[in-house]
């Protein structure tokens, strides 16, 4: 397994290029801001392949409440079902218990049964919660403690 990286813009940018190789015919830009590099980049993190081409990425961040939140997880579709996910996870963390997090959290749409069983894999809790978004959409809330 390579190892992980923290990403840069150029990372960032070279994932916005590419995007229907991680998430298919699904326009997830707006997931994609710049901030989480220049701002939250040290909670920003990135697999290469052996040409220096992102094939997985996490964008996250500690909130001040102390819940590491993972805004965005992908791999790309040609590099899934090898544990890339599951390892970015477990630096992110890392990352955010060497901030004083004591719970993890992330969010997705109901109906992504695939992500709800991978966040399941990794012991998270999931409960649908309605009125979620700023337009009122239901989404699952995942939520794991840390010891």
């Amino acid at each position: 397994m390579p190892p992980i990286r923290l990403a840069t813009i150029e990372d960032l940018q070279a994932i916005v290029a590419s995007l229907r190789e991680f998430w298919g015919e699904r326009d997830t830009t707006a997931l994609h801001h710049a901030l989480f590099v220049h701002e939250l980049g040290d909670t920003a993190l990135v697999f290469h392949d052996d040409r220096g081409h992102p094939v997985a990425y996490l964008l996250g961040f500690v909130t001040p409440a102390h819940v590491g939140y993972v805004h965005v997880v992908a791999v790309r579709e040609d590099h899934r079902k090898g544990g890339l996910a599951r390892a970015l996870y477990e630096e992110f963390e890392s990352l955010a218990r060497a901030r004083g997090a004591s719970a993890l959290k992330a969010i997705t749409r109901p109906g992504n049964h695939a992500s709800v069983a991978f966040h399941q894999a990794l012991g998270f809790a999931a409960s649908e919660h309605g009125g979620y978004t700023a337009l009122g959409e239901p989404r699952v809330v995942f939520r794991r403690e840390l010891d």
